[in-house]
């Protein structure tokens, strides 16, 4: 009996300690500061989006659980202005606005274009590989909004005093990339780094970034072409003749 019973704890010790260990978890923190320029306050540290993407044998199989998220059209604006999701993800773009808009993103992160919808309306587009997607509006340029699709879930976005947070983060190697729309692409990847994640490292500490470039650069529109001032009464919103 007694010999039964220690077998039967042995089996329980050995699925009970690789599981604990496993459980182990992290929360990551840390804070982003833009080193401004001369004179001037530093720009606000908000809305920089900092993910971990596991590597080597750190990196397990992730469950990405597809979300469903929007990026609704209201007076003319995107809102969110950024939004991150894992890949699988499907946004939804409705248009609460009295008018006509035509949403597209020409780059590579998910090329699309949802072409002309009407008030009230909406249109969807699944996420299903990572990358940036810079999103307009073919009929009003001052719309712009950026969706980030990440093949992480461990990812978060500093608040209005650069701090940051990821939590539950297991132990191990992970690639840490940042990105910020005033971040130009070679300083985003001069910020790129590999850290380890432990008992003994969960914090990054501070992360000064440089400012570079406007929040509002000038855009095409979906032909390449600059945007048109909108005749009254007249629509407006077919293919220009080449």
């Amino acid at each position: 009996m007694r010999r039964r019973l220690r077998r039967g704890l042995l089996i329980v010790f050995a699925l009970i300690l690789p599981a604990s260990f496993v459980a182990q978890q992290f929360t990551i923190a840390g804070r982003m500061e833009f080193a401004g320029k001369p004179g001037l306050p530093a720009p606000d540290p908000s809305g920089v989006i900092l993910w971990l993407t596991p590597l080597d044998n750190s990196r397990q199989e992730l469950a990405l659980p597809p979300q469903r998220r929007q990026l609704v059209q209201k007076n003319k604006t995107f809102s969110p202005h950024v939004l991150v999701v894992t890949v699988g993800s499907t946004v939804d773009f409705p248009n609460n606005d009295p008018f006509f808009h035509n949403v597209f993103s020409l780059f590579d992160g998910r090329r699309f274009d949802l072409g002309l919808y009407e008030a009230g309306t909406s249109r969807s587009i699944v996420f299903n590989r990572p990358g940036i997607s810079y999103i307009f509006c073919n009929i009003h340029p001052e719309m712009s909004a950026v969706i980030l699709a990440l093949n992480t879930p461990y990812y978060g976005t500093s608040d209005r005093k650069g701090a940051i947070s990821i939590p539950n983060v297991p132990p191990g190697r992970y690639e840490m990339q940042i990105w910020h729309e005033r971040l130009q692409p070679e300083s985003l990847k001069s910020l790129t780094r590999i850290i380890t994640v432990s008992d003994a490292a969960s914090t990054l500490g501070l992360i000064r970034l440089p400012e570079q470039r406007s929040l509002n650069p000038t855009h095409k529109n979906k032909y390449g072409q600059d945007y048109e001032n909108p005749t009254p009464g007249s629509p407006g919103y077919t293919r220009p003749l080449p």
